[in-house]
């Protein structure tokens, strides 16, 4: 009985049951130790299954290589990549590169060290496609192991499209019903005082605060389409070399009373000269957005004051400005450059859109992080 528990135990066979042996008091601990050990397997062994059950609803494919001695051997292989690449659930890592030899050549030429990069790989005679690898290594309990991941760039792309038209569709949606159900209600109640055979002194002041209400809502639903108009219509930048210091100067002095009547301290550190190609009205526009955005932001600050500072790293150039304002709030942080986006009650929605679409028109972009309690806007531009 001592032997056949061992064995059992050895083997990482949990299949018999000694429980009508619990009679034999000798083997008590041992018997305690073989039911634990099984129910610690059966633990691992769910785990697993819940983990790869996991993997394989991922709409990555990915692959978990394992080192045995000097070999890589396929330890895992999640069924998006199986099934996208065509390929069985093999475990050696010769017939991978049999199937798929540009993604295992670039593995291999780079000695299974980690990286992020792109590749084209073709499948079955179709179109070659892009996609963008990564890769990481790990250890733990002696072995090595070695992820790979492979993501479509066409997929991504299209995922953030759609992302992108549902959040800008929600957006347009709350902008319309916000107009069109006051003026349908408004309707309605104009048609029934209008069937009437008379109108007294309170029905002609419903109809006149009627008339005007749609009259407003009509005029803002009339912005609004200005304002998508000009997302849709920005022109291309009619571009020529222009001073930055002297562009964000100008852009300053326009801001300058509004920054004075609101006590806001703005101190700008561009003591030397950058010429940068760019259409020196739309980047205008830019600075002043950026600016009057970090106005709004030090409403209710005490502390109000907005720095401006350009650095200049391998033939770009950052303009960097920063507010010490109230900071974005992070559950609106991928929405801050969404068309028509705002949370001022004034506010249109598009200052932010337009900076960004102007500034990646000219070939650059447009960034934000949160930095020691400072919301950082960064405009990234070439030199000229």
């Amino acid at each position: 009985m001592y032997d056949r528990t061992i064995a059992s135990i050895l083997q990482n066979d949990f299949s018999a049951d000694f429980s009508k042996h619990k009679s034999y008091n000798n083997y008590v601990r041992l018997f305690q130790l073989y039911d634990q050990l099984k129910n610690k397997q059966q633990e691992e062994l769910s785990k697993d299954t819940i983990f790869r059950s996991i993997l394989d609803t991922i709409e990555t494919g990915i692959i978990l290589l394992k080192k045995e001695q000097e070999e890589w051997s396929i330890f895992l292989m999640n069924d998006y990549f199986s099934n996208h690449f065509t390929i069985p659930k093999v475990s050696k890592w010769n017939y991978l590169n049999n199937h798929i030899p540009a993604l295992c050549s670039i593995i291999e030429a780079a000695h299974f060290k980690e990286m992020k990069t792109t590749l084209q790989i073709r499948i079955d005679q179709q179109d070659t496609q892009t996609y963008m690898l990564q890769t990481s290594k790990s250890q733990t309990f002696g072995q090595t192991y070695y992820i790979i991941m492979l993501d479509s760039i066409q997929k991504v792309v299209e995922k953030k499209e759609k992302e992108a038209w549902i959040n800008l569709m929600k957006v347009i949606s709350h902008e319309l019903l916000n107009s069109l159900t006051p003026i349908q209600s408004l309707s309605q109640n104009l048609n029934e005082l209008v069937q009437q055979d008379y109108l007294s002194k309170e029905d002609l002041e419903d109809i006149r605060m009627s008339v005007a209400t749609m009259l407003n809502r009509s005029n803002h639903l009339q912005e609004f389409v200005d304002s998508y108009r000009r997302l849709a219509m920005l022109p291309s930048p009619n571009k020529e070399k222009v001073v930055l210091a002297d562009l964000v100067q100008s852009s300053i002095n326009i801001m300058q009373p509004l920054f004075k009547a609101r006590r806001i301290k703005i101190t700008n550190t561009i003591d030397f000269k950058r010429w940068i190609w760019v259409d020196k009205n739309q980047m205008e526009q830019v600075i002043i957005n950026l600016l009057t955005n970090s106005m709004y932001a030090l409403d209710e600050n005490e502390k109000k004051e907005i720095t401006i500072r350009v650095e200049v790293k391998e033939k770009r150039v950052y303009l960097i400005i920063a507010d010490t304002g109230i900071g974005i709030d992070s559950a609106i942080e991928d929405k801050i450059f969404l068309p028509f986006f705002t949370t001022r009650k004034e506010g249109a929605g598009i200052g932010l859109t337009l900076s960004k679409n102007i500034v990646e028109a000219h070939g650059g972009y447009l960034a934000f992080k949160k930095e020691n309690n400072q919301t950082v806007f960064t405009v990234c531009l070439f030199e000229s």
